[in-house]
């Protein structure tokens, strides 16, 4: 029987080059000592080869049911193992009881969205390796004082190690983005919790990159920061000079100040 191809969809790039594949499949570690690695978006299965050769237990999940089709039909031994749906809106608990890795050539379209689930999920996804647009990889990966580094860098940040990888051109790709894409890995790090209430970390992080080209005392006057507070000279910073320590410390004066109140 004829293996069914799935066609190609709007804002899709299909990844041609098998040797980038390849180094993609390979820098998935196994990080924390995990036994399964959940692809997101395999489509045709390019990076699927390769991550078959490495020693995980492999899952995919896929949006695209012509994708799906064809992907039952590549890979029968994967038949318990492939899942139709939207990550960002599957519950996983049932497949992924315990810690997991992600790999991926992720949508552009979505893969900040992809990120702030994989937040939610931090206590069980222990490594993501991905592809993803350059400018967001970066992004993701800046250290403070960059102008790339952002809301997303911090949060990422708190909970994980992150290493840009490589640059791929927009060439081996079909049909060619516009732009170039980047490779990334995140390794779960040892913090378990913040060292301070972690719902206002986001609002004061949020707050802080609000306008990022004022400082803290301004962007962050809504939090009604105490007196003593006030002239404490990280307020004269702006966010992006400021990096996850830096954050916790400012949460937890603004918690200090509420309490005073």
């Amino acid at each position: 029987m004829e293996k069914v191809k799935p066609k190609k969809h709007l804002g899709q790039h299909f990844l041609t080059d098998l040797s980038i594949a390849e180094r993609i499949a390979q820098a998935v570690k196994g990080h924390g000592g995990v036994s399964k690695v959940l692809e997101i978006g395999p489509g045709m299965g390019v990076l699927t080869d390769f991550l078959l050769n490495n020693p995980l237990d492999l899952y995919l999940i896929e949006i695209d049911h012509e994708s799906i089709v064809y992907l039952n039909q590549k890979y029968p031994q994967l038949k318990e193992k492939i899942i139709e749906g939207d990550y960002l809106k599957y519950d996983l608990k049932a497949i992924f009881p315990d810690k997991y890795a992600i790999a991926g050539n992720f949508p552009y379209n979505i893969s900040s969205q992809i990120f702030f689930k994989v937040l939610e999920e931090k206590h069980r996804v222990t490594e993501v390796v991905c592809m993803l647009q350059k400018e967001v990889a970066k992004r993701i990966a800046s250290p403070k004082g960059n102008k790339d580094y952002g809301i997303l860098s911090v949060f990422l940040q708190a909970y994980y190690d992150i290493e840009y990888l490589f640059t791929v051109p927009p060439g081996v790709f079909n049909p060619p983005p516009k732009v170039h894409s980047g490779v990334i890995r995140l390794t779960r790090n040892q913090t378990e919790k913040l060292d301070c209430n972690e719902k206002l970390f986001f609002q004061v992080v949020k707050g802080g990159f609000g306008n990022r080209r004022k400082t803290l005392r301004n962007s962050l006057k809504s939090f009604n920061l105490s007196e003593e507070f006030k002239t404490n000279p990280i307020l004269d910073k702006r966010a992006e000079q400021l990096d996850v320590a830096d954050f916790v410390f400012l949460t937890q004066e603004i918690e200090k100040g509420r309490g005073a109140h």
